[in-house]
């Protein structure tokens, strides 16, 4: 099946992939008067008097808005806000089918940071979350920094914080296929955009010690002038050896490799280059670095994709539904990197000792069990951690 072609006529018969569902009854004068006026004027005030019990009185406890820009929409780039409106509906649709979250998809015709914080800043009262999405860097890194310091709801940009945390639940399993520990292997990471660098960074937590990040240009060292200020930040904490090169040059000996970058930007050649054992993460949308089966050919022991049509899909829809269900519940104030953490924990722990294979490192996308794991988790750290506004540590 053509995917791409079938989904453009599907999209058109759907017309849209939500719509609002009415909760209450307003079929008679009593309910209509429970639901609207005069009696709804009761808990207005109640709101009035503790903004806090917007949270029990109204949907908000349980809403997210789903923002962009259209600057950055999955591999496609700048299209804009509109024409990524049907990547909207679907992460709103996931939202709601895997974690029961309410989530309404809102596409911003600005790219100016101080007018998208601002916007969402006046419009967060509204919400219990706020999921940004597919915002361009580094303009993303200063918006969500901004955002988590000036609000006091949960803020995530999925783009960056969604994938590092599924590339890690991955790599945490993989390894173990491989027989491999996370603080001796090399690991080089192909994208120095919001997900390179945040998965990166997230990899550093986990106990990763050789890390070198690659960009179109070739390997990232500190002190080359180009680099954007998240990249110069990224640069001091890896390629400790001050490696220079190409991709290339990077793979060759190297444990892992992760692409978050462009299309067959990766040649056989340079998988088998790669050490015995090679983990390889082709994660890019539509069109990977390298198709799976030649990746696999080259001699990967482990394949990862961002594909559904292949084993081991790289897919942040692990992580976002089930990761504001559980900071949702806590009422949590902020999503901590404790919280993270324990959301890529549970995803890997949803895949037993029996079920780990080249083939199976992750749970399927629309595997329940991985999505109440990340909620039960992500509330629990809320709590641990004293974020929560519902619960206090025990």
């Amino acid at each position: 099946m053509n995917y791409r072609e079938q989904s453009l006529i599907k999209h058109g018969e759907w017309k849209g992939k939500i719509e609002t569902k009415v909760r209450v009854p307003v079929d008679s004068r009593e309910s209509l008067s429970l639901a609207y006026t005069p009696g709804v004027a009761e808990p207005c005030m109640a709101i009035h008097a503790d903004v806090e019990k917007s949270f029990e009185l109204t949907r908000r406890w349980n809403t997210v808005p789903v923002i962009t820009d259209g600057t950055a929409v999955l591999g496609l780039g700048d299209i804009g806000p509109e024409a990524g409106m049907p990547v909207m509906e679907g992460k709103c649709a996931l939202f709601k089918a895997f974690g029961g979250v309410d989530a309404y998809p809102i596409c911003l015709r600005t790219k100016d940071t101080d007018e998208i914080i601002n916007v969402i800043k006046v419009m967060a009262g509204s919400f219990g979350g706020i999921n940004l999405e597919d915002i361009s860097a580094p303009r993303c890194f200063e918006i969500e920094t901004r955002l988590k310091k000036e609000l006091d709801i949960p803020v995530f940009h999925d783009d960056q914080h969604g994938t590092a945390i599924v590339t890690a639940a991955g790599l945490s399993n993989a390894l173990k296929v491989v027989g491999k520990k996370i603080e001796n292997i090399k690991v080089v990471i192909n994208g120095a955009g919001a997900a390179g660098i945040s998965i990166g960074k997230f990899l550093l937590s986990f106990g990763v010690t050789d890390l070198t990040m690659c960009d179109k240009f070739g390997i990232i060292c500190e002190g080359d002038p180009q680099l954007n200020p998240a990249q110069a930040e990224i640069s001091r904490i890896t390629n400790k050896s001050h490696k220079k090169g190409l991709l290339a040059d990077a793979m060759k000996g190297a444990d892992v490799f992760v692409g978050v970058s462009a299309p067959n930007c990766v040649s056989k050649d340079m998988v088998r280059s790669m050490a015995k054992g090679a983990i390889v993460f082709t994660c890019a949308n539509p069109v990977p670095e390298i198709p799976y089966e030649d990746a696999k050919a080259a001699g990967a022991a482990v394949v990862g994709t961002g594909s559904s049509q292949f084993p081991n899909q790289i897919n942040n829809v692990l992580v976002f539904p089930g990761l504001f269900r559980g900071a949702l519940d806590a009422r949590a104030t902020t999503v901590n990197t404790e919280m993270m953490r324990a959301a890529s924990l549970g995803i890997a722990g949803c895949v037993t000792e029996k079920e780990l294979s080249p083939e199976y490192i992750l749970p399927y996308a629309y595997d329940k069990r991985a999505h109440d794991c990340v909620a039960d988790a992500v509330k629990r750290a809320a709590i641990e951690t004293g974020v929560s506004k519902l619960y206090k540590k025990v």
